[in-house]
């Protein structure tokens, strides 16, 4: 893994994914709709094994494929974690045009989106180092499968979901680096 990586190549990237997810997605509440269908066992974490992003596409597909014939009770979201290929954020960024493309290839928009997580991510116009950015940071490259019905429903549902992203800014504002590192449990590598 590439030293910016928030997990040493040796661990289990499930299990790190999935301490992620506990101890900063559902822990921080940066996603207050995560903890509902992660305690539910309804998310799916798949381990890629592809070294190349041609075949992390033909993966993709097929997990699309599989959430949308796969009832939302058994299977509501799934995490593609990829530590093998689009290591580099830019060719990762670049990557998620080949993944809206699949989603259209299968006639899904509408039905289902993808979201990102990347050890190295950054929103346009800040710094590598900027907090906010640890909003979409993962331990590995990361594609989120959504069903776009779940995402309206947890919407509706949630009083002010317009205030997520600025509730998460803070947040992490407040925690610092520092406070993050702790908080995910990380280890200094």
């Amino acid at each position: 893994m590439p030293p910016t990586s928030l997990a040493p190549a040796s661990d289990d990237p499930i299990a790190l994914t999935r301490r992620w997810l506990e101890r900063a997605v559902i822990g921080l509440n940066l996603c207050p709709f995560a903890k509902a269908v992660y305690v539910k066992q309804q998310v799916r974490f798949v381990l890629s094994d592809a070294s190349t992003p041609e075949a992390l596409l033909e993966q993709l597909a097929e997990e699309l494929v599989l959430l949308r014939d796969t009832p939302a009770e058994q299977i509501d979201t799934t995490l593609i974690v990829h530590p093998d290929v689009l290591q580099d954020f830019l060719d990762y960024n670049d990557f998620l045009d080949n993944a809206d493309a699949a989603v259209e290839a299968l006639d899904l928009q509408g039905v289902l989106q993808v979201a990102s997580f990347h050890p190295q991510y950054q929103f346009a116009g800040t710094a590598p180092d900027d907090i906010g950015n640890y909003t979409n940071r993962a331990p590995y490259p990361t594609l989120h499968l959504l069903r776009e019905d779940s995402v309206e429903r947890a919407v509706a549902a949630f009083p002010d979901a317009d205030v997520i992203v600025e509730r998460n800014l803070q947040t992490l504002e407040t925690l610092g680096l520092e406070g993050w590192k702790r908080a995910v449990g990380e280890r200094d590598s």
